[in-house]
């Protein structure tokens, strides 16, 4: 049997990476094999790769050194960023521009870049339909991964770029699901008015990038991938068939989402009305077909909950 392949996976205990880790580990009879590389190697995350076949490597993102060391010898590498950990776009910058000159060095023959749109093409900066943030950003974590695009093309990475969109994950993790009501129903709050929301599980993004990576044809392309398009409503039947609670969608203005003061709420009144106001160019870049055709086991939102309801805190 020929050698398999090695695929460095940057955030391999996160959720994009991780998906990836396992879609490799669990198939025994793909080209692939998975080095995770993780800032500590000695979690219980890592350790779990470890134990399920993976190379566990000691990399991180603000040191392009040690991601050099890493991609060193790997076909290919996924690559991700981690705005919530920090919060900051010039970071993120920081972090992306590593890993490009990190595969250029190491040679890697298909990488894989996480991005997402610039807003700032839909939303100039001077629309005052929604405040700019950080100096120079609409949605930050957006447009610092579309202008971080330019890293992987500017040093000859052979990239594929791969367009993600909402996890239903942050029903569970975001504080995002549904909340008690007075009347003893639940409600999740979205700006998003009757528009589509386009959302995936994270674990499918993972599995999606390993279908890129069998697809060296998509070397140069940007690929879009949504597990389903619904809206709030329609969200909103599936939970309540789902945790067995009435649970309706309760719709805001951005305004009034940027105003609810937790961290990182003007970035997610931003998001959700990019999505809302520029649903058509959402609808159009993310292909739930084309993530079926990477990710044949690819899940709907009904299908995700049924594995996932029980993880939703309804307090």
């Amino acid at each position: 049997m020929p050698e398999k392949k090695i695929i460095a996976i940057v955030g391999a205990t996160g959720a994009q990476g991780g998906g990836l880790a396992r879609a490799i580990l669990n198939d025994t009879n793909g080209g692939f094999t998975a080095r995770a590389l993780t800032r500590d190697a000695a979690s219980e995350k890592a350790r779990a790769l470890a134990d399920a076949g993976a190379d566990v490597v000691a990399a991180d993102v603000n040191d392009e050194a040690s991601l050099a060391r890493a991609f060193e010898g790997a076909y290919g590498a996924f690559c991700v960023t981690f705005f919530w950990q920090h919060m900051s776009a010039e970071r993120e910058l920081t972090e992306a521009a590593n890993m490009a000159r990190a595969a250029r060095t190491a040679g890697i023959r298909h990488a894989i870049w996480s991005t997402l749109d610039d807003s700032r093409q839909f939303i100039p900066l001077t629309d005052q339909r929604m405040p700019t943030l950080q100096g120079k950003y609409k949605i930050p974590h957006f447009d610092a991964k579309a202008e971080a695009d330019r890293f992987f093309t500017d040093n000859a990475v052979p990239t594929t770029f791969l367009l993600t969109t909402f996890y239903w994950d942050n029903f569970v993790h975001f504080g995002a699901g549904p909340k008690p009501m007075p009347d003893g129903t639940y409600a999740f709050t979205m700006p998003m008015g009757n528009e589509k929301l386009a959302g995936i599980a994270s674990e499918d993004i993972g599995k999606c990038a390993y279908g890129i990576f069998n697809r060296p044809d998509l070397i140069g392309k940007t690929v879009g991938i949504a597990g389903e398009l619904l809206t709030g409503s329609d969200m909103a039947a599936s939970m309540s068939r789902a945790l067995g609670v009435t649970v309706r969608y309760n719709d805001v203005s951005p305004d009034a989402y940027r105003g609810f003061g937790f961290p990182g709420a003007d970035e997610m009144g931003n998001m959700f009305q990019f999505y809302r106001d520029c649903h058509r160019h959402f609808e159009e870049s993310r292909s739930v077909g084309v993530a079926r055709s990477l990710n044949p086991a690819l899940k709907s939102f009904d299908a995700w909950l049924a594995e996932n309801a029980k993880a939703i805190p309804l307090t």
